[in-house]
């Protein structure tokens, strides 16, 4: 006699497919915040014109900020070659190297792989103070890497013949050393302010300023659709990233993405940034802003 057995298939309900699929959909959000997004940096241009330069003259400034390097990996390799790879005329550093291990060592093989692509200029961060490595220590320690270290000072650079002169606002950005710092323009330079933060005394600017690079917000790091930043940092204000103009003659500031991650090691709907300012010389105009995009 044949016994024959048979086994039900389970059925498969429309709750039971979503569910699936929001696990599915959860893991894939995960895995991109996570593991793709924060490693899959973008190269941002911004095009500026400024009668500082001769007509038909460019220039080439990179910015990078906020790495928040704990180890030197492959990721930060492939943005030194990629830096060298732009040709920039100038590199410029916004704050924010270290992150929670104090890995001082291993920022500065980072900047090592740097030195000799273009004068390097830089001002400190927040977590370069939470570290407590800010100050003449760091100055040194990034000097014997080529990189100059501002201090709520100035510095007179010549690029390709152009003479600039680089303001760098310490952090945090108190209006005293905000005051001090601008009675240091040059009216004869393209004159560059670097500063950690992007929320400071905008109303005290100099016209002389013509350029502003900040960094410290991320870019909100985590960016959901039609949502406002879940968080930004103390001295973001209502700069999350991007170009802004600002103070009593508009002077553009840009606020850069950065390339790390802060507190938590994800991003999501917002890349990591290596920015390109282009600097193209325009005609001397009798009236208007000398920086426009």
């Amino acid at each position: 006699m044949d016994r024959t057995t048979s086994k039900t298939a389970p059925r498969i309900t429309r709750r039971r497919l979503l569910q699936g699929g929001l696990l599915g959909v959860g893991a894939a959000f995960v895995g991109d915040g996570m593991i793709y997004e924060p490693r899959a940096a973008q190269t941002v241009r911004v095009r500026l014109t400024t009668d500082r330069l001769p007509p038909g003259r460019t220039l080439r400034l990179v910015q990078l900020t906020d790495l928040h390097i704990g180890s030197l990996g492959s990721y930060h390799r492939s943005i030194a070659e990629r830096v060298r790879a732009l040709t920039p005329d100038l590199l410029l550093l916004t704050g924010d190297y270290l992150e929670l291990r104090r890995n001082l060592h291993e920022v500065q093989r980072f900047l090592s792989l740097l030195k000799g692509i273009a004068p390097i200029l830089a001002v400190q961060g927040n977590w370069e103070y939470w570290a407590r490595l800010e100050g003449e220590n760091l100055r040194r320690k990034f000097a014997a890497r080529g990189v100059e270290l501002l201090i709520n000072e100035t510095r007179p650079v010549s690029v390709r013949g152009i003479p600039f002169n680089i303001l760098g606002l310490d952090y945090p950005s108190g209006s005293d050393s905000l005051r001090r710092l601008l009675r240091q323009t040059d009216p004869t330079a393209f004159n560059l302010l670097l500063s950690h933060v992007p929320a400071f005394e905008h109303r005290l600017l100099d016209p002389a300023v013509d350029l502003i690079l900040c960094g410290h917000t991320h870019g909100g790091q985590v960016r959901l659709p039609l949502l406002p930043p879940l968080y930004l940092p103390r001295y973001s204000g209502r700069f999350v990233a991007g170009l802004f103009h600002v103070g009593p003659t508009r002077t553009p500031l840009y606020v850069s993405r950065g390339l790390g991650t802060s507190i938590l090691p994800v991003r999501i709907f917002c890349r990591p940034e290596i920015t390109v300012v282009e600097l193209k010389g325009s005609r001397l105009e009798a009236q208007g802003p000398r920086l426009k995009p």
